[in-house]
């Protein structure tokens, strides 16, 4: 298969202190990846600059057959609203808004108008069993659930590369279990690639392969 997302010797350092020392990888289309490495490693780093929300000192991201690094502005952001979607540790859900509007938010921000976001969002959420909790804010909601609507919002757009930082680092045991399910699904079903950062060895286990951070380098890992 062809690579969807190819990583050239990026380089990455915060004053004295060099995290990332020339990381290299490719991942091909719709695979389902995932990062470990010690705490302190760069992982958080390196799935920063795979989204577009920093910059490598050296190096090269390529995402689609398109090099990320010289876009700037709204082209950078552009490409991050639609091609990228996040999923983050805490949910990051906004607490003033309901299950279905936290869901919305990504599509009217692209331009979609609102009937058309409150749609998209409304099967999503039914497809992910949350069609009874369209109208519970965050504080309604378990941590399992919180989290399948950070899932469906970060795919309303239909991006073609998922990120996820840490997704079941909040979760009980069992939520843990219906979030592995869950990123399984995403990927035989709307065939996403996938790139998770994750201590949970549970989680890692069940990607399609396993990339271990280690002193800035990426060392693959046999499943």
């Amino acid at each position: 298969m062809k690579d969807f997302v190819a990583v050239s010797h990026i380089k990455k350092s915060f004053g004295t202190l060099q995290v990332l020392r020339g990381v290299s990888f490719t991942i091909e289309q719709g695979q389902y990846v995932a990062i470990m490495g010690p705490s302190g490693s760069g992982k958080t780093t390196l799935l920063q600059l795979l989204g577009l929300l920093d910059k490598p000192d050296e190096g090269d991201i390529c995402i689609g057959g398109q090099s990320i690094i010289p876009l700037k502005g709204k082209q950078e952001d552009r490409f991050r609203a639609s091609e990228v979607g996040f999923v983050f540790q805490f949910h990051e859900l906004l607490p003033e808004l309901t299950a279905l509007e936290n869901c919305m938010l990504p599509a009217l921000i692209v331009g979609k108008k609102n009937d058309e976001a409150s749609a998209l969002a409304r099967t999503l959420l039914g497809d992910l069993g949350l069609s009874a909790r369209l109208s519970h804010k965050p504080y309604q909601l378990s941590g399992g659930e919180k989290q399948r609507i950070a899932v469906a919002r970060a795919l309303i757009n239909r991006p073609a590369l998922l990120l996820a930082d840490e997704p079941s680092g909040s979760l009980d045991k069992d939520s843990k279990e219906e979030l592995h399910s869950l990123l399984e699904e995403v990927k035989n079903r709307w065939g996403q690639t996938i790139i998770v950062v994750t201590h949970d060895e549970r989680l890692a286990e069940r990607a399609d392969r396993l990339l271990l951070l280690e002193n800035g380098l990426i060392v693959e890992k046999e499943q």
